[in-house]
């Protein structure tokens, strides 16, 4: 208890000579620096207001028009026409000012005026042009006028921007005509449907339109004029957070390590600095600064919720609970938790420092308290049980203080005894193995409804495990890229592994969380347990060609892809089925993630006759009006159907954000390997891949073994093949180069 006694600042005893007080300077200081950080966070937050409040124009701009407007009166020229004299003559008579002193406060006045006025001028351009999106569709060499007229967003937001400087300025996510949107789902599902399925869904698609369509539609556009986006709330509580089934492989993702090289062999080491580096990306998350690698503006609302925030279960629904800082992490280890303090008296500890108090904990010989070790395979099971359980042991007591440890915890870190990735005899299956620990662990050593647990293996190996509600993939992506790359190229270690930094040997150790626990976890655990046995993973780098080969035949990577992977599902299952590929909707506000049903009728028409391809997208209008028509309580057949269709290929891809973070020109060994996610459906394929440099892309694929239609490495295999048969086709010196350099080859 020697961190308890430290945090005490006085204590005091009643003697019969009167009261001894007892002062700890030390405690004091501490309280002093840390309430010293909190202001300046506090006045940091106040000026970033300010700033975003008159972005595109500054604060500064405000004294260029008040001096440009004095200087011109000081010319005997009036620029107000006569404002600034019936500001004056409208000044209060309490004022004893002089006559000068009645005109300067008059051109002061009118001077703010005219600078709101330019702000919002300046922010009405910007949202206007923000609105165009027709420059992702332009051809290479041919650019359209307005496109051109487009790029001035680079004039207006020449100031630095922060990180929310341009979310007032982002248009409203628009709501599509429901004729629109029908003929875009008939166009989409005619591949998949024979004739008589086809003429069904047409005509309960006219019925739609003529009854319950329009009036739905009329509840939706009534939503869209208040609420900031008519999709992302509804998205996050009907698809995420009322979901009752596991949110481990069901919902959550994972992020890998580089794939050719571990910075360090050091457990203790890899975590210091891995730490280290995640606390640096909140402490710019909070100072707002303009991350790296966004370059066209986006909706940068899903970073707030980053650190300190964590999904807690409800019965019938969950919530998503976000605290202010917190100074610690909260640790596993060999069944037992931990909260490890990454500040002291103000200051973030060095990486060193961290290291460290993270070999405290691996030292340390204490075994589990009864029913600790597997208490995290709560969150990994059903989610109403967890609930049940939660009320009923960890609403008060102990058991709560130190829940409420982890739950508040900036980001959780898990000490695996594992060793993990692409290494030994076997490296192809070690991927697997790796890839699977991510997305599930044991089942109960990763805490899966924090924002992200980070993972660090005996052998130095990292990734993290994500939770979905809160935010889609790539900002998880960007934080991860920002935290690799500070890790290997900024932090660095010594030439024995450890970290760099001096070390405080004064440090209180990591705090040892107590429960005390009646229940028994066996029914979560048998769920998980159950759900993590059935996922087949399979990871794997293809190496043949990247982008850069497919750009110069001037297509599109991810079409190609796409197509590729078309091709693949064709030859594993002799049949098309309905494809959902991630696409982010974040150049509108609070835009969260939309689907692109990329097989279309030219890409089956592609795989059956070699022809051209296109891809469509407007579920999330339909997901819309579902979810009107069960708060009035009516039925659709049609929505019905067109909800319960399942995504038996789910695609996504994760780009690199933050090229410049990696040197992969003299350094191609630290390639990031990516991440993926469990299957959809439980007959399907969930696929991700991420386009690394030129010549590389690494793909994740996942099923069910409880399906025997599906196997992921056969799957991967057809993917493969499928890729070179395209490049081949489109291509036909390709062939004879790979011939000529057969070394490339996987």
């Amino acid at each position: 208890m020697a961190e308890a006694h430290q945090a005490v600042a006085f204590q005091f005893t009643i003697t019969p000579e009167g009261i001894d007080l007892h002062l700890s300077y030390q405690a004091l200081s501490q309280i002093y620096l840390s309430g010293l950080r909190s202001w300046k966070k506090r006045i940091s937050r106040i000026k970033n207001r300010i700033i975003k409040g008159v972005y595109p124009a500054s604060p500064s701009s405000w004294l260029f028009v008040v001096i440009a407007i004095l200087a011109t009166m000081y010319m005997q020229s009036d620029p107000s026409m006569g404002l600034i004299a019936k500001i004056r003559e409208h000044l209060p008579l309490s004022l004893s000012l002089s006559a000068q002193g009645q005109t300067v406060l008059s051109v002061l006045l009118f001077s703010t005026l005219l600078w709101l006025s330019l702000i919002l001028a300046l922010r009405f351009c910007l949202k206007l042009l923000l609105s165009y999106h027709r420059w992702m569709f332009e051809l290479h060499g041919r650019i359209s006028t307005k496109t051109k007229v487009w790029t001035l967003v680079r004039l207006l937001s020449s100031r630095k921007p922060l990180l929310y400087s341009y979310q007032t300025s982002l248009p409203h996510l628009p709501v599509p005509s429901i004729k629109d949107t029908l003929e875009r789902y008939l166009e989409s599902v005619k591949p998949l449907l024979d004739v008589d399925g086809f003429q069904r869904m047409t005509r309960l698609a006219a019925e739609f339109e003529k009854s319950l369509g329009n009036r739905l539609q009329k509840y939706l556009k009534l939503k869209a004029l208040w609420a900031t986006n008519y999709v992302s709330d509804w998205w996050e509580e009907y698809v995420y957070l009322r979901s009752r089934s596991p949110i481990m492989v069901n919902s959550n993702y994972y992020g890998m390590d580089f794939l050719y090289v571990t910075p360090t062999s050091t457990q203790a080491a890899r975590a210091g600095n891995t730490i280290t580096a995640l606390f640096l990306y909140r402490r710019k998350v909070n100072r707002e600064d303009r991350i790296p690698g966004t370059v066209i503006p986006l909706c940068a609302a899903q970073c707030e919720r980053m650190f300190n925030t964590t999904r807690t279960p409800g019965e019938e629904t969950d919530v998503l609970q976000h605290w202010q800082d917190s100074e610690f992490v909260a640790v596993y280890h060999r069944g037992r938790y931990f909260r490890l303090w990454v500040y002291r008296a103000g200051r973030l500890l060095s990486p060193r420092e961290i290291q460290y108090q993270i070999q405290r904990i691996l030292d340390d010989p204490s075994p589990p308290s009864p029913g600790e070790d597997k208490l995290g395979a709560l969150t990994a099971g059903n989610r109403t049980p967890w609930a049940q359980m939660r009320k009923q042991f960890f609403s008060s007591g102990v058991n709560k203080r130190s829940l409420d440890c982890i739950e508040k915890a900036a980001f959780f870190v898990t000490l695996d005894d594992q060793e993990e990735g692409m290494m030994g005899e076997n490296p192809s299956v070690n991927l697997d193995r790796y890839a699977k620990s991510l997305l599930h662990g044991k089942c109960y050593d990763r805490w899966f409804d924090k924002s992200f647990s980070v993972v660090v293996y005996k052998n130095g190996k990292n990734g993290l495990n994500a939770e979905h509600s809160w935010a889609d993939a790539p900002i998880v992506a960007h934080l991860w890229e920002f935290t690799l790359a500070t890790d290997a190229f900024h932090l660095g270690y010594t030439a024995d592994g450890n970290c760099k930094g001096e070390i405080e040997h004064s440090l209180p150790p990591p705090q040892r969380l107590s429960w005390d626990i009646p229940l028994q976890v066996s029914e979560s655990l048998a769920v998980a347990q159950a759900l993590a046995d059935d996922v087949d993973c399979h990871v794997f780098p293809f190496r043949e060609f990247g982008k850069g080969r497919i750009k110069k035949m001037k297509l599109s990577p991810d079409s190609f892809v796409q197509l590729a992977l078309q091709l693949a599902y064709y030859r594993d299952r002799g049949t098309f089925c309905l494809t959902y590929e991630a696409s982010m909707t974040r150049l509108f506000r609070e835009g969260r993630t939309e689907t692109v049903r990329s097989s279309s009728n030219e890409s089956c028409a592609f795989v059956l006759a070699l022809e051209a391809g296109e891809v469509i997208y407007f579920i999330l209008h339909l997901f819309c009006l579902y979810v009107v028509s069960k708060y009035l309580g009516v039925e659709s057949p049609f929505l019905k159907e067109v909800l319960s269709e399942p995504w038996r290929l789910s695609t996504s891809q994760t780009p690199v954000q933050q090229m410049e973070l990696f040197d992969l020109v003299n350094h191609p060994e630290f390639i990031s390997l990516g991440g993926g996610f469990g299957p959809v459906a439980d007959d399907g394929y969930g696929v991700s891949y991420i386009i690394m440099g030129e010549e590389m892309i690494n793909f994740h694929v996942s099923c069910k073994h409880s399906c025997t239609e599906t196997d992921s490495h056969k799957f991967g295999s057809q993917i493969s093949q499928a890729m070179m048969d395209l490049m081949t086709l489109l291509n036909p010196d390709f062939k004879e180069a790979t011939k000529a350099n057969p070394d490339k080859q996987s």
